[in-house]
């Protein structure tokens, strides 16, 4: 007997799936033919005008009720928390308790679904069977509220004596069983997945339990009343609510769908209950009940799962979304803004422009003549700084959006024009502006050519159509105007045009007080002058390169990486327009490069300035490459082997003529040593003057004559024959032994022609006895570069300037002079960020390096 007892237990557990499935299906087929049956009794046109019926204020009202009875659920997700080790943060299980609990009131009642998803949202700290466990002592008590209302519901009925629901006391009667047992139960058992489960733990979940049945009896009697419903007892509404919940329970179908419904229409009709009003009034509860809370819960549920797959994705994901939002959001702004401003500035073409007149109804309406023009140039200027992504104009954006916004409603309230789909349309506008807001990270908006051209040729352009319209429209020419005046051009009075020109003088002043406000920040990190001991402490400790020394020209700004305080590596640059140009590569401890260009990439992303690398090696651009820099080859580097280097032979035969000519006429070479007297910095003076005659000297990339800058390094000069120095050439140390420079080269008007060769040479064969190996001859820039049909367009547009350039620069004969020396040509490159104006890019660097030489401080 025993045997056969297990065979069908096991035959039934196989099979339980196909039977619950065979159940519900049945119960499903009788709802849809209760459904139909109740169908053909409902008058369609009474069911929408009860739904409709509703005032504004009724329907809030529902909405916030609808919520409030959801909240008791909230309390079994902070059972489940309180059963499990690790806690969670408050916020936190609001949220997922709200997902879980208005999923399960849409997908089964305390069924997979909800044991599931708390699996996965607590599953972060816990194990599995911990989850489990705890989820397990919470279901146990779901439905114990239910049973207390089955109870309760006995009471009624015997005491209404209620024969409506005579028939339906086995279900009743059933559920008021559950209550007991369970608490007999838990209260007798605390083994497996009860233990831990205390009296005080039950009764908050009972508790809970019963406020939730409680919430959800009496939001529908609510609704009832809101209707006017008449039933002939309320009270008979509780064990009617009850038994249907108890129904839907049992018929397993997800949120009793249909079985509660159908159960609801048919028991309120025999209480009196008009059966068109049933049906609102069970369609409102589902509404406001399960709907309206479901879909803030999906939205929370949307939201925490973009969460998880964003942090897979290490944040890509809403990156792209906030950059995708504040993309929508500034061409918004720029097309809101120009439309007004045609609108504004030409009405008559606005007016009578077809397609202008299609795509208007999606901006903004002012009344004002002098509000349109001045809100256009508003909309435009903050357009600008969300394009910058500028922290600080986000708050105006915001600002600016909801006075548009609320004035547009406001206008088309007044001309009777206001549609639901100009508000939803408007709304979505401020919640991609809300959306966008992660986007806003920068401190300050450089002042980058674009953005300058695009406000300018935008203000302009309006100033002088509408300066134009406004002459064209003069009352002596009214008459003629078929004849003189364009009909776009056609302005309605004069005064609404002169009211139109003072918004102009207005969005003047708005734009740069705006342009002012985005672009004024004062940054310490990006605004250090050169401080010539903390240079000197890195060269040396660290050592520099061939352009270190220039920093004791003061003339640009060092930007310095620290590791716990002390500077490691140096970049010297310079800020032009949006864009912080070095020079050459930086110095100091090469160990620390990586971090120290990944920290002032980001410093000056924040200011809104992106690098420009200048006159860099090969080994610098494979690092910027990484970084997303574009490049081109600007010249080239010569170095002469100092090792190797000699007078003897064809090559420099007319050179080796050339010295032992000075030698006999009486001409000197010496390497003097810092430091300086007044007399020998006046002589060194008036041979830099003489030698720059009208020019006037340029900075950054070369150096300059300053008294302090040649007073920290070695002199190479030449005398004649009466000791009169006519030519030096300023030392340039790099902080190694193995190569040195030249930097500041000027001669004398009266030093004979090819005295910088003696002085060249000379410094050859000096350095070489010094134990040097190379000596940096400098840049001959544009050499070498777009010489091939295959280069890139960038480097063949240099290579113009590089063949006729030389009238300004002489940058054939720089290379044609040094070649003669040079054994060995390093490449230079300029790099600039990808996707910035290369054309722009190029411009701001030239404009830089022709800039008259200034020193900053010193």
């Amino acid at each position: 007997m025993k045997n056969i007892f297990n065979t069908v237990k096991n035959s039934i557990s196989r099979r339980m799936g196909l039977i619950k499935g065979v159940f519900i299906f049945s119960v499903l087929l009788f709802v849809i033919h209760e459904v139909g049956r109740i169908a053909k009794d409902v008058n369609v046109s009474k069911i929408s005008q009860g739904l409709s019926s509703q005032s504004w204020w009724q329907v809030l009202l529902m909405l916030l009720l609808g919520f409030a009875a959801v909240t008791p659920m909230l309390n079994y997700d902070f059972m489940v928390t309180k059963f499990l080790p690790d806690k969670y943060p408050v916020l936190y299980v609001l949220k997922t308790s709200w997902i879980t609990n208005t999923f399960t009131n849409i997908g089964g009642f305390g069924g997979v679904l909800g044991a599931s998803l708390r699996a996965l949202f607590y599953n972060k700290k816990d194990s599995q069977k911990k989850i489990v466990g705890a989820i397990a002592k919470v279901a146990l008590f779901l439905v114990s509220g239910l049973s207390l209302f089955c109870i309760i519901s006995l009471v009624i009925v015997f005491s209404l004596k209620d024969r409506a629901v005579s028939h339906y006391l086995i279900w009743l009667v059933g559920g008021s069983l559950y209550f007991p047992l369970v608490l007999l139960l838990t209260r007798f058992n605390d083994k497996g997945i009860l233990k831990g489960l205390t009296l005080a733990n039950a009764s908050r979940l009972i508790t809970g339990s019963f406020f939730e049945w409680f919430g959800c009896v009496s939001f529908f009697i609510f609704i009832g009343t809101m209707l006017h419903a008449s039933p002939q007892d309320f009270w008979s509404i509780i064990p009617l609510f009850v038994i249907a919940s108890v129904i839907g329970e049992v018929s397993l179908v997800p949120g009793g769908l249909g079985s509660f419904d159908v159960f609801m229409i048919m028991e309120l009709a025999l209480v009196g209950v008009d059966k068109n009003i049933a049906v609102v009034w069970v369609l409102l509860y589902r509404l406001f009940y399960y709907i309206f809370p479901f879909a803030l819960g999906v939205f929370f549920f949307i939201h925490d799962m973009g969460k998880r797959f964003n942090a897979y994705l290490q944040g890509l994901p809403k990156n792209i979304l906030q950059r995708l939002a504040q993309f929508l959001l500034t061409g918004f702004l720029f097309f809101s803004g120009v439309l007004m401003l045609i609108n504004s500035t030409t009405p008559n073409f606005a007016m009578t422009n077809k397609y202008f007149l299609d795509v208007y109804p999606y901006t903004f309406y002012f009344l004002n003549q002098l509000i349109s023009i001045v809100m256009a140039f508003i909309l435009i200027g903050v357009g600008i700084g969300t394009a910058a992504r500028v922290k600080k104009a986000f708050s105006l954006t915001i600002i600016a959006l909801t006075i548009a916004i609320l004035n547009t409603l406001r206008w088309l309230v007044f001309y009777g024009e206001f549609s639901w789909k100009m508000f939803v349309f408007l709304a979505l506008i401020m919640l991609v502006a809300w959306f966008s807001r992660g986007a806003y990270y920068r401190e300050r908006m450089a002042p980058s050519w674009g953005a300058i051209s695009w406000t300018l040729f935008t203000y302009l352009g309006t100033f002088i159509v509408y300066t134009v319209v406004g002459v064209l429209n003069q009352k002596m020419l009214h008459l003629h105007h078929k004849f003189i005046v364009p009909n776009a051009l056609f302005f309605p009075s004069q005064k609404i045009w002169l009211m139109g020109f003072v918004g102009l003088i207005l969005a003047a002043l708005v734009l740069i007080g705006l342009l002012h406000y985005f672009f004024y920040t004062t940054n310490p990190r990006l605004n250090i002058s050169v401080d010539s001991e903390r240079v000197r402490r890195v060269i040396d400790e660290y050592g520099g390169n061939e352009i270190s020394h220039l920093a004791y020209l003061f003339d640009k700004q060092m930007y310095c990486y620290q590791v716990d305080g002390k500077d490691q590596v140096i970049f010297l640059y310079k800020k032009t327009a949006d864009k912080l140009v070095i020079l050459g590569e930086p110095f100091g401890n090469m160990d620390h490069l990586d971090d120290a260009l990944t920290k002032f990439m980001n410093d000056a992303d924040l200011d809104d300035y992106s690098l420009v690398f200048y006159e860099t090696a090969e080994s610098l651009i494979i690092k910027l490459h990484e970084r997303g820099f574009d490049f081109f080859k600007n010249g080239e580097e010569g170095y002469v082997d100092l090792k190797n280097f000699t007078l003897a032979g064809k090559k420099l035969r007319s050179e080796r003529a050339l010295v032992n000519k000075f030698k006999r006429q009486g001409y000197q070479f010496e390497l003097c040593q810092p430091p300086f007297d007044k007399q020998f910095m006046a002589e060194l003076k008036n041979i830099s003057d003489e030698w720059l005659g009208h020019e006037i000297e340029k900075g950054f990339s070369l150096g300059f004559f300053d008294e302090f800058y040649l007073q920290q390094a070695s002199i190479a000069i030449v005398r004649d024959h009466s000791n009169k120095p006519v030519a030096f050439a300023s030392l340039m140390p790099q902080g190694d032994r193995k190569t040195t420079s030249i930097d500041l080269m000027r001669s004398s008007d009266q030093a004979p022609s090819g005295i910088m060769d003696h002085l060249f040479i000379s410094l050859f064969e000096e350095m070489s006895k010094q134990g040097y190996e190379k000596f940096n001859l400098g840049m001959a820039p544009l050499a070498g570069v777009g010489s091939s049909r295959f280069s890139f367009i960038e480097e063949r547009i240099s290579h113009l300037i590089y063949e006729y350039g030389y009238k300004l620069y002489g940058f054939q004969g720089l290379r044609n002079y040094k070649e003669k020396y040079v054994s060995t040509w390093k490449p230079k490159y300029i790099a600039y960020r990808k996707k910035r104006s290369m054309i722009f890019t190029i411009m701001q660097v030239v404009d830089l390096i022709n800039l008259p030489a200034r020193k900053n401080r010193q």
